[in-house]
């Protein structure tokens, strides 16, 4: 089992992967915007063409070889799936033709799909049509020398697939070997277990639900199906995450503004994080048997400051989260 570094776009590609190396990480989940990134920094052009973005992954690939880390995954093909506007269904697959040449020059085989969480009136709450848009993915990847597999991932604040209980039941529905999920403590217990919005900050029944839901987790879902797992925590709000607080935004739900913003590694207690989410790896890893990519994956308003100190900091906080887990679970 080793440790994957994911997310930040804002700061220089080359940079942050010689720090997230440095640190000791093993692997990476690369983020599309960072292949936009540096496709602007090496083309000049503000929207970077299928050409462009080829050589950029070539060139992530090569950067990311040099400092010995592997690429997991390239993340997030967004907004896909349960459309009702199947004009944009029908652009979104013609753009899955260059993400399935993206991640062939990246040289790996996993694609990440969050649960889409557009507004309602604009999806299908229909779980045959969300299946049904996945699984024509899945065929797309199974057509490709070698397979792409495809990790769907529900979040917190999915507009209709935002716990791991209605995910397995869309991956179950596709039916195919290369759709399978990505599994996030911040997401698990972020929904069942813990609610910004609360002056709490935590569900009426909390504890019991999660209890329950882990419980479920181990005794259903298939290992098979777990392609990589997110360990991440997060902070919480010392005011209900409402109008009014300062990470509130207007049309998003409370959820997905206090992802955005108030992320942090596990055991971050000067932080003030609280989720439960060392529980959440216990049933993944040892209820389950996970043996795989433990991607340390983090969103927050820390990733915005300047300067090149970021990423080293970002790196450092999270091999030492890793480190921690990895004592904790015995896992050496």
């Amino acid at each position: 089992m080793s440790a994957s570094l994911g997310r930040a776009w804002l700061h220089d590609f080359d940079h942050k992967m010689e720090r997230g190396a440095h640190a000791g990480f093993k692997g990476v989940e690369i983020f599309y915007e960072d292949l936009e990134f540096v496709a602007r920094q090496k083309s000049g052009d503000n929207e970077p063409s299928p050409e462009h973005l080829l050589a950029a992954a070539d060139h992530c690939y090569t950067v990311c070889e040099k400092n010995g880390l592997e690429i997991i995954g390239l993340q997030p093909f967004l907004f896909y799936e349960g459309l009702k506007d199947r004009v944009q269904h029908d652009l979104l697959i013609k753009k899955m033709k260059l993400w399935l040449q993206i991640v062939k020059r990246l040289h790996t085989d996993i694609i990440q799909i969050p649960a889409n969480f557009l507004p309602a009136e604009q999806l299908s709450d229909n779980v045959d049509l969300i299946a049904a848009d996945l699984r024509d993915l899945a065929d797309m990847g199974a057509a490709e020398e070698p397979v792409v597999r495809f990790a769907y991932e529900n979040l917190c604040w999915s507009t209709y697939v935002d716990t791991w209980e209605k995910a397995w039941d869309i991956v179950r529905r596709v039916g195919r070997a290369n759709l399978g999920m990505c599994l996030d403590t911040f997401n698990i217990a972020g929904r069942v277990w813990a609610d910004p919005a609360s002056s709490t900050g935590k569900t009426p029944d909390a504890d019991a639900d999660l209890k329950d839901s882990l419980e479920r987790l181990i005794q259903e879902v298939d290992l098979n199906k777990i392609f990589y797992i997110q360990v991440v925590d997060a902070e919480r709000m010392t005011s209900p995450l409402v109008a009014g607080h300062e990470f509130h935004v207007d049309g998003n739900p409370p959820r997905m503004n206090w992802s955005r913003n108030a992320r942090a590694f596990m055991y971050e207690e000067d932080r003030g994080v609280y989720l439960p989410s060392e529980d959440v790896a216990k049933a993944i890893i040892f209820g389950l048997g996970y043996k795989g990519y433990v991607s340390m994956e983090l969103f927050s308003r820390t990733m915005s400051e300047k300067g090149q100190h970021v990423p080293h900091e970002h790196a450092q906080r999270g091999i030492a989260a890793w480190r921690t887990l990895v004592n904790r679970l015995n896992l050496a």
